[in-house]
């Protein structure tokens, strides 16, 4: 095979998903190290497409749920579980949760207890819609509750710094599409897209869960575990390019909101131009710089 025909296929692996032989060794590497190595493991996430059977692992290492020392893991897992039961029971007997319950409303029950939010929080509390919608994109993804609950916590903690950038976030949105389409930023600037809590900050905070189909969202979601807070700038400018003749006849914000809502990207389509952008683009630094 000529260096022209290899350049090609893994140039065609990479578009539709697959991996190469020494991406995947490079990987199953770091996993294997008795001390995994934190720092090339969320390198890794920002520069691969994580593959689905190491998703869970490398989440879970990554996010401090499994710990670096691999010989502890198995205590340190034992303890998470302990402390889910505790939980669980407690808001049984509470009588918060029944067998009838769905998984999602027991999880964060159990996450409003341990942080002393259970007797407090209200319908309308931000912090506990953000947690529900990451519990369901992960129980979507995720088989094993222990793990789904430790991992939504702390994705949950992820959000938080992107919630303290979120307006210099908005400002770099704005800046990036008016250098690519000035009519169309007037366009959701008269909408008050960029000013709206209930938008951009919604769906700059959840990681767009809800918005994009699960199975394309966990490939976002890599790159947050990663450590970039600002992929989700580059997947709002996809998403509203993509749709911009439709957006551009948009008379308010929650009629732009429904648009953008209804896209889901199940084949990826727009996901995957949007990280190759943001991994082209010098804003790749999560540096967030506004000229």
């Amino acid at each position: 095979m000529t260096a022209d025909e290899r350049n090609f296929r893994s140039s065609y692996y990479e578009k539709v998903g697959c991996h190469s032989v020494e991406e995947k060794k490079s990987l199953n590497k770091l996993l294997q190290d008795n001390i995994r190595n934190h720092v090339k493991l969320k390198q890794f996430c920002l520069s691969y497409t994580v593959p689905t059977t190491h998703r869970s692992l490398l989440w879970n290492i990554i996010l401090g749920v499994m710990p670096l020392h691999k010989n502890s893991t198995e205590f340190i897992m034992d303890q998470r579980k302990a402390v889910y039961d505790d939980l669980l029971r407690a808001v049984t007997i509470m009588q918060y949760v029944n067998t009838t319950t769905p998984k999602s409303k027991i999880l964060l029950s159990m996450w409003q207890l341990e942080h002393n939010r259970l007797l407090h929080s209200g319908p309308d509390d931000v912090a506990d819609q953000v947690f529900m919608e990451i519990v369901k994109v992960l129980l979507q993804i995720f088989e094993d509750d222990v793990e789904t609950y430790w991992l939504a916590k702390e994705f949950y903690a992820c959000t938080l710094e992107i919630q303290q950038e979120c307006p210099r976030l908005k400002e770099l949105t704005q800046t990036l599409l008016k250098k690519e389409d000035i009519q169309l930023h007037s366009h959701l600037e008269s909408l008050d897209v960029f000013k709206s809590d209930q938008l951009l900050d919604r769906w700059y905070i959840t990681c767009f869960a809800g918005v994009i189909n699960e199975s394309t969202l966990v490939r976002v979601w890599d790159k947050v575990c990663g450590g970039s807070k600002k992929i989700v700038v580059f997947i709002f400018l996809e998403m509203t390019k993509a749709l911009s003749d439709k957006a551009m006849k948009c008379k308010t914000s929650q009629e732009f909101k429904n648009l953008i809502e209804q896209v889901k990207d199940p084949d990826a389509l727009i996901v995957n131009k949007a990280i190759k952008t943001w991994q082209n683009s010098n804003q790749h630094s999560e540096k967030i710089t506004v000229h």
